[in-house]
């Protein structure tokens, strides 16, 4: 059985176990523990993703924007590297080190997305990319409500959020329940679309899971037990091509196939 879901212990242990990773920050913030040119091709679709959606939001260089769970500071560098003057909050004191770690130079604090430590309009942008998917329920309408009322009349926020899937520490929402909850808190939708398809990889996770579960009831023997490390790596060398294979048509995929065929959405919204 699942441990119950600590959110502040969880990404604690999470920061720690990636601690002397000596990669790009990647791993405590995308997927743990798997290969590091995984979390890469997730980052460049998430990338290119939140790029389109500051091309729609139209912010002018040097607005304040402030970035919910910042955890390693990847999206801080970037926004410093656009011109923007950004600043970063985050739960764990061991993801803003993290941060630190990997050279972030904006202004961290430690702090909780549903007790957002500043004034009322204070910044031109919120961006929350992946984490509000990972509270319950009733703590995201909570947070999303004090991200609006940080963000300045006129000003964008940004969403980038789990729209399919269940999980002991995802918490996805569909496109029409996301959108309601901001425009319900007093947004208003500027527009919003699927990000990160993988059709092909999807597909083949989805076959290894089938095929996983018609031995998950078999005794796990020392022998059994080789046999499941030598899956894994089977399995991560065929995702390996069918992962490159699936991030390199993302793009036209994205251009034929409805926004909520994706696992993602990409929400801006205007206050």
């Amino acid at each position: 059985m699942a441990e119950p879901y600590v959110p502040r212990e969880y990404w604690t242990k999470v920061a720690n176990a990636c601690s002397q990773d000596e990669g790009n920050g990647l791993a405590p913030v995308l997927h743990p523990g798997v290969p590091d040119w995984y979390n890469r091709i997730i980052d460049v679709l998430q990338h290119r993703a939140l790029l389109r959606a500051l091309d729609i939001a139209k912010l002018e260089t040097g607005s304040k924007v402030l970035d919910i769970g910042c955890g390693t500071g990847r999206w801080l560098r970037r926004y410093d590297d656009l011109g923007f003057h950004a600043t970063g909050i985050d739960l764990t004191a061991e993801m803003l080190l993290l941060a630190r770690k990997y050279r972030t130079r904006s202004p961290l604090v430690g702090g909780e997305s549903c007790r957002l430590p500043f004034k009322d309009a204070s910044f031109d942008a919120v961006s929350d990319i992946t984490v509000i998917q990972h509270q319950k329920r009733a703590s995201q309408t909570q947070s999303i409500a004090e991200m609006l009322r940080v963000l300045k009349p006129g000003g964008r926020l940004i969403l980038i959020e789990l729209i399919r899937g269940e999980g002991n520490h995802i918490f996805p929402l569909s496109p029409g329940n996301w959108i309601e909850a901001v425009t319900s808190s007093g947004a208003n939708l500027i527009d919003w679309f699927g990000q990160e398809f993988m059709l092909i990889d999807r597909g083949f996770v989805n076959l290894a899971r089938l095929i996983g579960r018609k031995t998950d009831h078999k005794i796990m023997s020392p022998q059994r037990l080789s046999s499941v490390s030598i899956s894994r790596n089977i399995f991560w060398n065929v995702r390996h091509f069918t992962a490159q294979i699936s991030a390199r048509i993302d793009p036209i995929v994205s251009q034929i196939s409805p926004g909520k065929l994706a696992t993602h959405g990409v929400f801006i919204f205007l206050k």
